[in-house]
């Protein structure tokens, strides 16, 4: 055992005679059951292969060591290799069957996700949230979860006296990936409880260690001021069981990260799909071999006094364990294909409009004060919420000014900067969630959410669906958009058709300070992850005709329920008799351009406010098609296959019968990026002087 300056002080030599002999034993008699699961899936390959997964020959020391560390109250990022870790914790063979065999009672996702990816919020075990397979992503959640444990404790809201640890659990070759380093800055920037365990098997699929970095973990790791660290052999259960214990000690005590680089042997192939003798060579597999775990407990256990016979015992009933829980999955139904459409979201508890819109001697507010006030009621009201984002916090309050005063209202635990580590500001929300902290963050420019799409999409957006509903992750993600005068090619640009592309998040943009609070407060309470997008421009209705985006304050109690359209403007009931009107449906910036627009065709032009790009109110445009058989779906991003282009074509699609005119679409030119200048970017973006042009024709049609 191998460990830094802190922890040698105490540290001790251990022998399997200081182990306890249970411990020894159930230890021993699970290395056996993975052991023949694995060779039972070799050598059911036409029945078990028909799904991709890997297996923990050659972990399993280290993986029993750490899963015997956890309690009930800890939380786990396991990889997709720790097998023996699930085991470790009490699941039981046939439940990891069934996942390997995509069944319906897979406990983890009932048959959605590979084997070896668990989702697990069962009394009695510690709790596991969904993670990707993006080999170190999984970092930042789990990072995620030891950040809101630190908040909820520090501000006395955990129950209980327990001290949860988090469990992050990766592979040697995955440590270089950049949101591994984001998750380690921020663990040690705020002293966060949390086990990284580093297994170097020494390769990646067909990579050696020494192809992929110039360090492995540990030495990578001295980097990280305030990472305490500690090599182990993983392969040698003792040694490993000493070493897990000591790291989660010191954590639980310190309640500061450590890293635990454990060596170990890998003995099975990098999955079924690739397997070893592709690969890797006779010598490698040899050397491999002479580091396997299961004959090294087993010498331990003779020297703790365990005869032949009972380990020949003990093994010839994991085998038979082994085949009888085969057979019990192999026999288990298969998923009804009618539930596929399960759990694409957990379920709001915010359904209708509350509270007052203009209530009795209300003052008029601007988008970005109206957004301010709805964050202050959220935090007065909800102790378990925080908000951070790259300079949201001391005294500047964003760069809009947007969080201004909250730092110093709630404190530096409760509204604080962070680094620029968009994928931490994002992914760390799907660990805050899981724990029970309630995240609201913000990205400082859509142009910046780039570097956090990775967890958006593979954390954020997946995990109601392929934990079968049980981790839905709440998570309240700001980002101001849009051009708003010479802010140029990284400060202007719109997202919205990317994110509406990313299935299982919602995705709002307000036009107005009065549907920005209320959208605000349902997205705080939405179970879902919500992208607020806000539009720059609208902020504080300096924009000339943009007046109309500052409103009177709706009361606190204010909210709006997600998925609900708003007419901004009506058509006469004149006009639309006499089949003279339309309907704009747009949202954002295109409600003001609208607005201008139809100035000179008095009474004839609707104006429908998405104010939800996803979930749609999709009802809502049917019904205004419908009465003015015409419209124009208006947006501020590049046309060319654009959400507003989808739904254009959706409406003429589903609302062909009702049309008189086709249904027209515009947006912006179909360039990369928007000019500094302004008039470049005048020329690019859609005005109300073009979209008039847009406007007559369709009319004229």
């Amino acid at each position: 055992m191998d460990l830094t300056k802190e922890i040698k002080k105490t540290a001790k030599t251990t022998t399997a005679n200081q182990i306890p002999k249970n411990i020894l034993e159930k230890a021993y008699r699970l290395m056996q059951t993975a052991y023949n699961m694995a060779v039972l899936y070799d050598e059911n390959r036409a029945v078990c292969s028909k799904y991709v997964h890997s297996t923990s020959r050659g972990h399993e020391a280290i993986q029993l060591a750490a899963a015997f560390q956890l309690k009930a109250y800890d939380f786990a990022a396991p990889y997709y290799r720790d097998e023996s870790i699930l085991l470790g914790i009490g699941m039981q063979p046939h439940e990891l069957m069934l996942q390997l065999l995509g069944k319906k009672d897979d406990p983890f996702s009932g048959g959605r996700t590979y084997y070896g990816h668990p989702s697990l919020k069962r009394e009695g075990f510690p709790t596991i949230p969904h993670q990707s397979s993006a080999t170190g992503m999984q970092a930042i959640p789990a990072t995620g979860m030891a950040h809101g444990l630190h908040y909820l404790e520090e501000q006395g809201l955990l129950k209980g006296n327990n001290k949860p640890v988090v469990l992050c659990s990766l592979g040697d070759g995955s440590v270089t990936e950049g949101e591994v380093s984001e998750a380690m800055q921020m663990a040690v920037l705020h002293k966060l409880p949390i086990v990284y365990l580093i297994q170097d098997n020494d390769w990646g699929i067909s990579a050696t260690g020494s192809e992929m970095r110039a360090m492995d973990a540990f030495e990578f790791a001295a980097g990280f001021k305030g990472m305490e660290r500690m090599r182990i052999d993983g392969s040698d259960f003792v040694n490993s069981y000493e070493g897990m214990k000591q790291a989660f000690q010191y954590v639980r005590e310190k309640r500061a990260p450590i890293l635990v680089h454990a060596k170990t042997p890998l003995l099975g192939h990098h999955t079924s799909g690739v397997r070893k003798e592709w690969y890797r060579g006779d010598h490698d597999l040899d050397i491999h071999q002479k580091s396997d775990p299961i004959p090294k407990l087993r010498k331990s256990l003779k020297a703790a006094g365990y005869k032949e016979t009972d380990l020949v015992k003990l093994e010839d009933e994991a085998r038979a364990f082994v085949q009888s829980e085969y057979a019990r999955a192999l026999n288990a139904d298969d998923p009804d294909p009618a539930t596929v459409l399960d759990h694409e979201f957990a379920p709001t508890p915010i359904t209708e409009e509350k509270g007052q819109r203009k209530p009795r001697g209300a003052e008029k507010v601007v988008m970005v004060d109206a957004a301010l006030h709805a964050v202050d009621d959220i935090l007065k009201n909800h102790p378990e919420a925080l908000f951070y984002g790259q300079d949201v916090g001391g005294t500047l309050g964003g760069v809009f000014r947007e969080a201004a005063t909250l730092a110093q209202k709630y404190g530096d635990s409760r509204v604080f900067n962070t680094p620029i580590q968009e994928a931490y500001i994002v992914g760390s929300t799907a660990g805050m969630s899981a724990v029970g902290a309630k995240p609201i963050v913000e990205i400082q420019f859509a142009d910046y959410i780039w570097p956090g799409i990775n967890q958006l999409v593979e954390e954020l957006s997946k995990s109601c669906y392929l934990s079968k509903g049980q981790f839905p992750i709440q998570s309240l993600i700001r980002v101001p958009i849009g051009a708003y005068g010479g802010g140029g090619p990284y400060h202007s640009g719109s997202v919205e058709s990317t994110l509406l592309n990313i299935r299982g998040i919602k995705v709002v943009y307000p036009s107005n300070a009065a549907d920005m609070k209320g959208l605000i407060k349902a997205a705080f309470h939405d179970p879902n992850p919500v992208v607020m997008l806000e539009h720059k421009g609208l902020y504080w209705s300096k924009v000339p005709g943009t007046e109309l985006a500052k409103t009177f304050e709706p009361d606190s109690e204010y909210i709006i329920p997600l998925g609900k359209a708003r007419i901004d403007q009506e058509a006469s009931e004149e006009a639309v008799e006499n089949g003279e009107s339309c309907v704009v449906i747009t949202y954002g910036m295109g409600v003001y351009w609208a607005k201008a627009a139809s100035k000179r065709f008095e009474g004839r032009v609707e104006i429908l406010d998405l104010r939800t790009l996803n979930p749609i109110d999709w009802e809502a445009i049917k019904v205004a098609v419908k009465r003015h058989n015409k419209a124009m779906v208006l947006t501020e991003e590049p046309l060319l296959n654009s959400f507003a282009e989808s739904l254009a074509g959706r409406i003429s699609q589903h609302c062909f019968q009702e049309l008189d005119a086709p249904v027209m679409a515009y947006g912006a030119e179909n360039l990369p990026a928007i000019a500094l200048n302004v008039d470049l970017e005048k020329a690019m973006l859609p005005t109300p002087e073009k979209v008039e042009a847009q406007l007559e024709k369709l009319l004229n049609y």
